[in-house]
Formats: structure tokens, C-alpha cells, sequence
């Protein structure tokens, strides 16, 4: 990179190469905003970025979700932690929420595909962050069969 700048100045080659960057970001920002199906395409992409995001800041609850420690040694054992809640997570919600799809179309209510195309494996609300917890499993589960299923009454 040395041999493109002279001096202060960048080389003439050095700067159009920076034209040539930024012709090429201005053709796909342009193409970005013409096309619809793309931006909806990088809409719904950061929108699971950000569910899985929100996700781990409400496991991590703890200073609001941020991390303050000035050390660094087992931090990325900390981060791998809290990845593979996250996963189990996202593993458990998947799990139920297709048994709650098969319930219902087991029981003849219709589940349009848009619908269904719209659920996430983020949600937060079934989880007990702050209450008691037992790891006691039953033994139906231990055999592979999910719990009971709440009803719309029982919750």
C-alpha cells in the first residue's frame, strides 16, 4: 500500500482505484433501492440478526446485557456459553412450535403459509429467567416426547 501513496498524496493509480470502489458501491446502492424483493431479502436477514441479538440480551440480563469486565481472559468462554444457550433456545422453541403447528392442523384449524412463514425460534416469553429451576426431566422426555402442550385456557 506504500507504493500507491506518495508522500501525503495518494498516487494516481491509488486513487482510481478509490473511483473504481466507488462507482461499484454507488451501482449496488442504486440497485439496492430498485429492487424490492432485495431490500425486503436484507430486511428479513437483519431482522433475525436482531431477534437473535435481542434473544441473548435478555439470557444475559445482568448489567442490562452489557459486558463491563475489564479482563479479558475467559471472555470468549463466557460468549461461547451464552451462544449455546441461545441455541438451546432456539433449538427448544423450534421443537415446540411445530408441535404446536401439527396440534393445530391435527385439529383442523387452518395455519396459512404466510403465517407460518412469519414465527420465529426467538421468542421470550416462555423463558424463566429469574424464577427457580428444576432439571429433574420426566421420563416421558427422557424418551423423546415433548411436554404437554398449554392450551389457550391454561395459560
Amino acid at each position: 500500500m506504500r507504493t500507491l501513496q506518495i508522500d501525503e498524496r495518494p498516487a494516481s493509480v491509488a486513487q482510481a482505484m478509490a473511483e473504481i470502489g466507488r462507482i461499484d458501491n454507488t451501482i449496488h446502492t442504486l440497485n439496492f433501492i430498485e429492487d424490492k424483493s432485495r431490500r425486503r431479502a436484507t430486511l428479513l436477514q437483519l431482522n433475525l440478526g436482531e431477534g437473535r441479538h435481542s434473544l441473548a440480551r435478555d439470557v444475559l440480563h445482568g448489567k442490562r446485557g452489557e459486558r463491563f469486565q475489564r479482563y479479558r481472559k475467559g471472555r470468549e468462554d463466557r460468549l461461547s456459553a451464552l451462544g449455546l444457550v441461545v441455541d438451546m433456545i432456539v433449538l427448544w422453541n423450534t421443537l415446540y412450535m411445530d408441535a404446536v403447528l401439527a396440534q393445530l392442523r391435527s385439529e383442523g384449524y387452518p395455519v396459512p403459509p404466510q403465517d407460518e412463514a412469519r414465527l420465529s425460534p426467538f421468542g421470550q416469553e416462555p423463558i424463566n429467567r429469574f424464577g427457580r429451576y428444576s432439571f429433574c426431566v420426566p421420563e416421558s422426555v427422557t424418551r423423546g416426547a415433548l411436554r404437554a402442550l398449554a392450551r389457550g385456557s391454561d395459560l
